[in-house]
């Protein structure tokens, strides 16, 4: 059976997974908002290392309640807008439906779970570098790794593997894990040091790293991190990690991560999901994170001057 799925917040991430379900013959339905007027006259174009994906007549929506209720409802919208969820998922969601957040940070599947429920949410991670770059037209050039994992319980379920298995048909590589909060405590080894330093000094990641300064500081970042994760889940994450998180740094050209997009851009940035969130929890479990505490109060002050 073909599933449906709603895009909440179709920006560069939810356009691309979109474009992907839609390639794997599922039927996909668009909540956009800028976009809208460009999208419905002249249609989507996403550009990405798996070719090029042009829909004429996608289904985009700019009123919620036009929306048909779906199976699957993926919140790719930012987690600064996460106010708008519980106008947001109840009607785009069948009787049975399930919410697939896929937002970086912790704790982000609880606001959607206090709406519909712990046992309809699913967590998900993306790993990918994609941009909008231009009114419909996305483009995606390297790295696309989905991870899914239940809210609720641990362990793998059906419905991962069967929604993992929509997004494998649209040639998306999929991994399925037995427990979300270990994952996302690894993306933040990335996410806290890179997205963080690079919003604060207005630098890309070849720039942090090439000042012997900054490189450090991003070690010392991941290991607060992964020393957070432990004093908080339990969760160990080894030197290994760490390491092949440098590495594909490395690998990557001059990279401008999402929060220094917003910067520039003059959006909200996601500092309470990414950083605020963390500090928070690795405090409460009584273990100090002085450089991650400084650099989370730095973006709250970069933040509300940006606003």
């Amino acid at each position: 059976m073909s599933r449906s799925y709603a895009i909440i917040g179709a920006g560069a991430l939810g356009c691309y997974y979109g474009s992907r379900l839609e390639k794997a013959g599922c039927a996909v339905h668009y909540l956009m908002r800028s976009d809208y007027p460009y999208v419905s006259k002249h249609g989507l174009r996403v550009e990405s290392m798996h070719g090029e994906v042009v829909l004429n007549t996608p289904s985009v929506y700019d009123d919620m309640a036009a929306l048909p209720p779906c199976d699957v409802a993926l919140v790719t919208m930012k987690s600064t807008s996460n106010a708008a969820l519980p106008a947001l998922l109840p009607p785009a969601l069948k009787d049975d439906g399930v919410v697939l957040v896929l937002q970086n940070g912790l704790g982000v599947e609880r606001q959607a779970a206090g709406i519909v429920g712990e046992e309809r949410v699913i967590g998900g991670l993306c790993f990918l570098c994609s941009n909008r770059i231009g009114p419909g037209h996305v483009r995606q050039t390297r790295v696309d790794r989905l991870m899914l994992g239940e809210f609720a319980t641990r362990g793998v379920s059906p419905r991962m593997r069967t929604i993992g298995a929509d997004f494998e048909r649209g040639q998306v590589t999929v991994s399925l894990s037995e427990d979300i909060g270990l994952a996302r405590w690894q993306k933040l080894v990335w996410n806290v040091p890179y997205n963080g330093l690079c919003a604060v000094l207005d630098a890309d990641t070849t720039m942090i790293m090439s000042n012997p300064a900054t490189a450090s500081l991003v070690v010392d970042l991941m290991h607060e991190v992964t020393s957070a994760a432990e004093a908080v889940g339990g969760y160990r994450i080894g030197e290994s990690f760490v390491q092949k998180m440098l590495d594909d740094t490395a690998g990557m050209d001059a990279y401008q991560p999402s929060m220094l997009i917003d910067r520039r851009e003059g959006r909200p940035m996601e500092v309470e999901a990414i950083h605020g969130e963390p500090v928070r929890s690795a405090e409460a479990a009584g273990y100090p994170v002085p450089k991650m505490r400084m650099l989370y109060e730095q973006l709250c002050l970069v933040d509300r001057l940006c606003d």
